[in-house]
């Protein structure tokens, strides 16, 4: 489906259907329709939300992952969502952390995929051959366990990025500041209750990875998809979505909505 991207203040974001409030964020190189699915499958049950954090527009003093948790809690209190399901992937599920740490009262439950917090073999962590289309293919193809994932116009879309100066210094930036900010003195603090779903062929964030969440985050349950890579709601769509309407329907997540 083609998402209708609405504008409110400085906030672009999408916003469909009716219901709980299912909020998603996408990851360092993510974008609105990398849900696209999700949207498709959660949007007759749920307002399904996505908000376009606005990696490449930050001053470059902020360009970090609390500023964008910042942005992301603004985001919720102007327009006054509340028992929130907060899904994440990559970096997007990095922000989710950082948000339920410090502002947990608007959240009723998190699903995490593919998150960084722990530990990432970023892609944005240094482009020794940025202009090089084929090594950016093979980058991006090493993202998903199928490498036919990587369309055309993604290669398109991350070759343009990375080669762009003022992107690229911020994608640096940002995933340096992941790396960073590791969170593993904070995850057992997390009180509500937690969905990891992860490709079981993750090589950004490899399944030792969320065994480590698993530990670290006290009501978790964790769940793998097998040929599957580091963004399992693009890749495996049907199996993610599969798995997480279940676990929100064994979460009660339409009570006190």
């Amino acid at each position: 489906m083609e998402l209708n991207i609405k504008e409110e203040h400085k906030f672009k974001y999408v916003e469909e259907g009716e219901g709980p409030v299912l909020l998603l964020l996408h990851g360092l190189f993510g974008a609105l329709s990398n849900w696209g699915d999700v949207v498709d499958q959660f949007k007759d049950k749920f307002k399904v939300v996505i908000p376009l954090m606005p990696i490449y527009g930050l001053p470059l003093l902020n360009t970090n992952v609390t500023f964008l948790e910042r942005y992301i809690s603004e985001f919720i209190h102007l327009k006054n969502y509340k028992n929130i399901t907060l899904v994440g992937n990559s970096l997007g599920g990095h922000v989710a952390l950082i948000h339920v740490t410090k502002n947990p009262e608007r959240i009723k439950q998190l699903v995490l995929t593919g998150s960084s917090g722990l530990y990432e073999n970023t892609m944005g962590s240094t482009f020794p051959r940025r202009e090089d289309y084929d090594f950016i293919k093979k980058k991006v193809q090493l993202t998903f366990y199928d490498p036919e994932v990587a369309t055309k116009e993604l290669v398109d879309e991350v070759f343009e990025i990375i080669n762009n100066k003022a992107k690229v210094i911020r994608i640096l930036a940002l995933a340096k500041s992941a790396i960073r900010h590791n969170m593993a003195d904070e995850l057992p603090h997390i009180k509500m209750p937690t969905c990891l779903i992860w490709g079981r062929n993750d090589t950004v964030t490899p399944p030792n990875v969320a065994e480590e969440f698993h530990q670290l985050i006290p009501d978790t349950d964790l769940f793998y998809i097998d040929q599957c890579g580091h963004a399992p709601m693009m890749e495996r769509p049907v199996k993610f979505n599969t798995i997480l309407e279940r676990w929100l329907t064994e979460k009660n997540v339409f009570a006190d909505s």
